[in-house]
């Protein structure tokens, strides 16, 4: 079994490979190949690119369900650790600055109009609060 990043390898408890970079991208080049039959266990509409990579089946966990706030969204600098977190902001007419978590969120983030003024360097919280102090 693998995971993409500490945090989801240790809410899975035993956990064969865990990327040194937290990313898809990562896991596909430390996994040994062939791989075998291959499950992506993941978010309803994550990125394709480990699945079709590896011919791997697809079972969706969860789904990302953005909420409208009640009040406008106000703040100095909001984080953000997806790519859907980045839409949901925007689509709330936020004018924040935000930090990323990562290189396809930070994408994400533009393209919805955000203005991203940092990213982590390493995609957990470490990396995010390295960004944040950063930035500041």
């Amino acid at each position: 079994m693998a995971a993409i990043g500490r945090t989801t390898a240790e809410a899975w408890g035993r956990v064969d490979l865990v990327p040194r970079r937290s990313t898809q991208e990562g896991l596909l080049a430390e996994l040994p190949r062939p791989a075998g039959r291959v499950l992506f266990a993941g978010a309803e509409g994550a990125r394709p690119l480990l699945a079709a990579e590896l011919g791997a089946d697809v079972v969706a966990l969860y789904r990302a369900k953005p909420i409208e706030p009640a009040e406008p969204v106000e703040g100095d600098l909001a984080v953000v650790a997806s790519p859907s977190a980045a839409r949901a902001l925007a689509a709330a007419n936020a004018a924040i600055p935000v930090v990323s978590i990562g290189r396809e969120t930070s994408s994400a983030a533009r393209d919805a109009g955000l203005r991203v003024v940092g990213e982590a360097e390493t995609q957990d919280v470490e990396g995010l609060v390295s960004a944040v102090v950063a930035a500041g």
